[in-house]
């Protein structure tokens, strides 16, 4: 799921990196914007108030929304910045550390983040947003641009496209290639569709502490990985 790159990915391979991580996605996106009323998994609404504040000259505020999209980004240079040390020592562990740290933001939000969400969301807003930087960075690496999780906007338009061009691309080859695309997009919209149902029960039940079923989804998926890497290996030393 995380550690197969390039030729190596399989549809299969696709579908379940982009459930797990299109969950989780939907899950941050609504805890946070239940938490702290701000969007986390995007920063196209981000930029759309730095202009406005901006043109008010409300420099606080406009300061407070580029910070927003400089949490994203920063969080997408950082994922691919250790992706590409990886890949030149230990390819297969390339998603382990942006994974983790993940994982561990969401550990520590969600358990300290309610002091926070009293006394200063935005560190909230500004962590969970960093997180999905580099969620969004490390699958579109793996995936080769493939599989995109933390918004939709882009998803619905080429789900746009590929469903009209169904009209025009009779042959099997061309229909086979372009239904793969689909299920994929629409794996994603409703895996993140569920996630959200998933984050505002749980929300609703346990406030913050919610971002700790997202930790352990990360984590799980890494260790499935693992497991199935050292059973390969295993298979691998017994046939040589």
């Amino acid at each position: 799921m995380f550690s197969h790159k390039g030729k190596t990915r399989t549809e299969k391979h696709n579908l379940a990196i982009a459930s797990l991580l299109s969950f989780v996605a939907g899950l941050v996106n609504v805890v946070g914007f239940f938490s702290v009323n701000t969007l986390t998994t995007n920063v196209t609404g981000h930029f759309a108030f730095f202009v406005d504040e901006a043109f008010h000259r409300n420099i606080y505020l406009a300061f407070n929304a580029a910070f927003y999209v400089f949490s994203f980004f920063a969080g997408a240079f950082f994922s691919s910045f250790v992706v590409e040390i990886y890949l030149r020592r230990r390819e297969n562990l390339m998603y382990v550390i942006p994974t983790l740290v993940e994982a561990f933001i969401l550990i520590g939000f969600g358990l300290s983040g309610s002091w926070l969400v009293e006394n200063n969301p935005d560190i909230v807003a500004f962590a969970l947003l960093f997180a999905m930087g580099m969620q969004n960075a490390l699958v579109t690496t793996i995936s080769n641009a493939v599989v995109r999780t933390t918004h939709l906007t882009g998803l619905f338009t080429d789900m746009g496209i590929e469903f009209s061009q169904l009209f025009f691309y009779r042959d099997r080859a061309n229909r086979v290639k372009l239904l793969k695309s689909i299920r994929l997009r629409l794996t994603i919209i409703w895996m993140f569709f569920a996630g959200g149902i998933a984050g505002g029960y749980l929300h609703s039940e346990f406030g913050l502490n919610a971002l700790l079923f997202g930790a352990f989804l990360l984590l799980a998926g890494l260790l499935l990985d693992f497991i199935k890497i050292r059973i390969l290996l295993r298979r691998h030393a017994n046939n040589v």
